[in-house]
């Protein structure tokens, strides 16, 4: 049985792999470093819970990659702390959780009921309240909370939903995965006055952004 010592000692280690494997941001590798990941794994997984690697979760969904987490994150923030991120696929609330440590508020998105209760409960456990979940379709964003300075999107739609660029405040970046199962982009959109700029990050494998509640 692993122990709370022992999950913290593996956490400094995965930071380390992640600095390693070239994410650079301080403040970043602190929030992962914070972030208790085996709270959020399936106790079928939890001696998993620090490698560098995407595991199961119920539902046929996933818990990203902490490289990619990190990534995604990095990319979005880029050292600044944003007012509010829009985050689409809450999952089981992990990178929800880290982006907590960054930034002021996060509204995250989950479409399968189970998995925002779910969610909700592992964050108010761990005294996070500056995250609201609800269940929702992602693709429609949280158009009342809009626009946000900054979009995180965790599950791959073929293309860009355009509600979520319109909810992209001017000067803001939006981190999604974009493409088929098979041949997905990490793409960093961000939005001027009369036009979005789009630059790949690199090559991902997401699960699918999918439309509708569940």
């Amino acid at each position: 049985m692993e122990t709370e010592d022992r999950f913290t000692t593996l956490r400094r280690q995965l930071v380390q792999t992640l600095r390693r494997e070239g994410i650079q941001d301080e403040t970043v590798l602190a929030a992962v470093e914070a972030i208790p990941r085996h709270y959020f794994v399936h106790q079928a997984f939890i001696r998993e819970a620090y490698e560098d690697e995407a595991l199961p979760i119920e539902l046929e969904q996933t818990i990203s990659q902490p490289y990619m987490v990190a990534r995604m994150t990095e990319a979005l923030c880029q050292g600044e702390r944003l007012q509010s991120v829009l985050e689409i696929g809450t999952g089981t609330g992990y990178q929800a959780a880290v982006l907590s440590q960054l930034v002021d508020t996060v509204y995250s998105v989950e479409r399968i009921q189970s998995l925002a209760t779910s969610a909700k409960y592992r964050l108010k456990g761990l005294g996070i309240e500056n995250v609201l979940v609800r269940c929702d379709d992602g693709n429609q964003g949280w158009p009342e909370k809009a626009p946000f300075p900054g979009i995180m999107v965790t599950a791959a739609p073929t293309k860009t939903p355009l509600a979520l660029l319109e909810q992209l405040a001017v000067g803001g970046r939006m981190v999604i995965p974009v493409g088929e199962r098979d041949d997905q982009l990490l793409c960093l959109i961000t939005r001027h006055e009369d036009r979005f700029e789009q630059t790949v990050l690199e090559r991902v494998k997401f699960v699918p952004l999918l439309p509708g509640l569940q």
